[in-house]
């Protein structure tokens, strides 16, 4: 299984957390992949995590918060060993995140396409 979205795709972070446990993004993150979870969030969940996390491309409280409010919405858990979503982007996440993200890619490129056409 291979990311698909623009976002995510080819993005040697995201692939290894689609299918390595250590692979896992959490809090304390740092760098253009906490970047692109963040405008993933934003635009999927209209979560906003802080402007300071979000210039230095921080995986702070906010953008935790964030993850967290996107897991729970979606009942991303993991039942095998958990009760409830946690913080971190894990398989299952990066996955269903993915998935989302490819498809608000294609309404938006069909978005686009109808407005050039007026």
């Amino acid at each position: 299984m291979a990311l698909v979205s623009k976002l995510f795709k080819g993005d040697r972070i995201f692939e290894r957390c689609l299918v390595d446990d250590a692979g896992h993004i959490t809090p304390g993150s740092k760098g253009f992949h906490v970047a692109k979870i963040q405008d993933a969030l934003m635009k999927l969940h209209g979560a906003f995590p802080s402007k300071s996390e979000r210039d230095g491309a921080f995986y702070g409280p906010t953008t935790a918060k964030a993850v967290l409010s996107y897991k729970t919405k979606r009942r991303i858990i993991n039942t095998s060993y958990q009760k409830a979503p946690d913080n971190i982007v894990g398989k299952m996440t990066i996955k269903i995140m993915d998935a989302e993200m490819a498809v608000y890619e294609i309404r938006r490129r069909l978005v686009n396409q109808e407005t050039d056409e007026f």
